[in-house]
């Protein structure tokens, strides 16, 4: 029982000698596997991209009033949760939605008519009424605000005042035009939404990047994996192998004495055994008397 036990078990001495004896069948399959995940995480999966862009939301205060100051920022601290529910609520997302779909910005704010009062009460039309400009600014994309709420997210820092939104789609232009879409609603609508007075995007999104799949750690899983498996089957290839492979089994495990090898030869198939004829005693001496 002991002897069988001894059979099943493989030591780091052994272990080294199997590595080394299965070394070719270990970097393929490792190698193989790596292709088999690059190939699947560069050219089958569908790629996202991530872009962010950073507000910044505070109350303007009396810079001589110290003591104001300090204590709002500490308020301002305290309400970035406010402002991360603010973000992904509908109303929010709906007119992101909107401004997606007709992307434009302003290029001349509207000015309202100017009037001149008289000596008679009357007014007198100045300067007529001018309407807004606007202009188209980029692409159009057709995102619901369901749509949205899955690709927005927002992140915040501690003891921060600044917070950024991360917009997530299946091109970086998308995930750009998403990611300053919503910050720019965010930036017109809370105003009107909470008592604040400065709202401040630091940083437009840019261009969005690759953030899934990661190519180069499915590549390095893959690697690991390949050698893993190879390993796995190696083992249980020598564990369940219970034939007799060399002398010292039989002198160590089991205590025999080794009395000498016999070689085993290897003959070609060419190989082949000529006859050679046997002459009589009776013909010799036929050929004597002769």
């Amino acid at each position: 029982m002991e002897q069988l036990q001894e059979n099943n078990t493989i030591d780091l001495a052994q272990l080294l000698k199997i590595l080394r004896r299965h070394l070719v069948s270990l970097l393929v399959w490792s190698f193989g596997f790596a292709i088999v995940a690059w190939g699947v995480s560069a050219l089958i999966i569908q790629p996202k991209y991530t872009a962010a862009t950073q507000l910044l939301v505070n109350q303007k205060t009396d810079k001589n009033d110290i003591g104001a100051a300090y204590t709002l920022q500490q308020a301002n601290m305290q309400v970035i949760t406010t402002y991360k529910d603010i973000v992904t609520s509908s109303k929010i997302l709906k007119d992101a939605s909107n401004l997606l779909a007709n992307p434009v910005k302003v290029v001349r704010e509207a000015q309202p008519a100017k009037y001149q009062t008289l000596a008679d009460g009357t007014k007198k039309l100045v300067k007529k009424a001018q309407s807004a400009v606007l202009e188209r600014s980029g692409k159009s994309y057709m995102v619901s605000a369901t749509q949205l709420s899955k690709a927005i997210s927002v992140k915040t820092q501690q003891q921060s005042q600044v917070f950024s939104i991360t917009a997530t789609a299946d091109t970086p232009e998308k995930a750009e035009a998403e990611a300053n879409a919503v910050a720019e609603t965010f930036k017109n609508e809370i105003p009107k939404i909470m008592n604040v007075n400065n709202i401040t995007i630091i940083a437009d999104a840019n261009k969005g990047k690759q953030s899934f799949p990661n190519v180069k750690l499915f590549t390095l899983a893959g690697l690991v994996l390949g050698f893993a498996v190879c390993l796995f089957i190696i083992i249980l290839q020598e564990l369940l192998n219970t034939t007799v492979r060399d002398d010292e089994f039989m002198t160590k495990k089991l205590g025999l004495t080794n009395l000498g090898q016999i070689e085993h030869y290897h003959l070609s198939n060419s190989f082949t055994i000529s006859k050679v004829k046997k002459s009589t005693k009776s013909s010799r001496l036929r050929s004597r008397r002769v």
